[in-house]
């Protein structure tokens, strides 16, 4: 019984040592569309390898590991999506989150080699001249904005239901990118008036996008850089998924500029994984190494430092809630008078 004990710790060991190798499996289905073929139509291994334009080599194998992993299921050699798959997985339909998993394969997995020499140095595997880069082609623009709005998924229902947004006349998405967060705000209270702020080279995918919405004019783009611009005056405003790209110091300087651009009575809404001292949350530890690996300073932080952050700037009542298994919402409110 000991035998078969270690035997089976063994096993866990490696398995959680070869686990990038599931992940790629995944990831490399997504790429190739592979869900999104599957969608409503189950097919053979050679019926896939045609729809895909695939060699063949391969796949049989890729197609049970997908079985086994969950995110495909086989009856009598045809294989289909899992729900799970057919929901998240499926491109062009809500919920899919395979942008994100793109975005991730084309920017993290190969920065996560890196991990050993930035725990050694303290330094990211990226630099910000990366990032002015990807800026300067309008693919990369458009596939980060993609990205970006993927991470969105599992955050816009539960903070429609959060937030008693009649009782605002505006919002302003900070790092908004194209508009993805507040077009959901906007069609759902279109007495809103919404706006983002966000670099100048996210405004074409901005447009682009609130024409798909049919919310051209709706909603308004600010270009800027929130370290030296002002923010637009408004009495509700948005963070998300902002603050854990940077330092304490940063972080206090847009907590600051929100405060400032804060009408009286405002609020701020901030949302991100943010860490739980009390337990170990893989996905969101996971998630501030990743921001070690890609930022200068960044990382994720707890609703506690965020409360001492945003009290020592001046606002009044700071309330948080969890919109799900890994993002809390931080409500900070300024005051009404003084």
């Amino acid at each position: 019984m000991a035998g078969t004990a270690i035997a089976g710790s063994e096993r866990d060991v490696l398995r959680l040592g070869h686990a990038f190798c599931e992940a790629q499996a995944l990831l490399t289905a997504v790429e190739l569309g592979l869900f999104t073929a599957l969608h409503d139509d189950p097919a053979t291994a050679e019926e896939i390898r045609v729809r895909l334009g695939l060699h063949g080599r391969g796949l049989r194998d890729l197609l049970r590991l997908l079985v086994a992993l969950g995110v495909l299921r086989e009856d009598e050699g045809r294989f289909r999506n899992s729900a799970d798959a057919d929901r998240h997985l499926v491109a062009g339909l809500d919920g899919y989150v395979g942008s994100t998993l793109l975005g991730a394969k084309a920017n993290l997995y190969a920065l996560w080699d890196g991990l050993t020499d930035t725990l050694r140095s303290g330094r990211p595997r990226s630099s910000p001249g990366d990032f002015t880069a990807m800026l300067d082609d309008p693919a990369e623009v458009r596939r980060y904005a993609r990205m970006m709005e993927g991470s969105l998924g599992t955050v816009v229902s539960p903070l429609l239901e959060a937030v008693d947004w009649s009782a605002h006349r505006s919002v302003v998405d900070v790092g908004g990118c194209r508009g993805g967060l507040v077009g959901r705000i906007v069609a759902a209270w279109p007495a809103l008036a919404g706006h983002v702020f966000d670099l100048p080279q996210l405004e074409p995918v901005f447009s682009e996008h609130m024409a798909e919405l049919g919310l051209t004019g709706k909603v308004s783009f600010h270009a800027g850089d929130f370290f030296r611009d002002p923010l637009p005056r408004t009495d509700l405003m948005v963070f998300g998924h902002v603050l854990h790209n940077w330092s304490w110091e940063q972080r206090a300087h847009l907590l600051r500029a929100a405060f400032r651009a804060l009408e009286p009575g405002g609020v701020l809404l901030v949302y991100d994984r943010m860490l739980d001292e009390a337990f170990a949350d893989v996905d969101n530890l996971v998630a501030s190494l990743i921001m070690a690996l890609v930022t200068e300073e960044g990382g994720e932080y707890t609703v506690g430092e965020l409360r001492e952050l945003a009290t020592s700037v001046g606002f009044a009542t700071v309330d948080d809630q969890r919109l799900d298994a890994n993002e809390t919402l931080v409500v900070c409110r300024k005051p009404a008078t003084g």
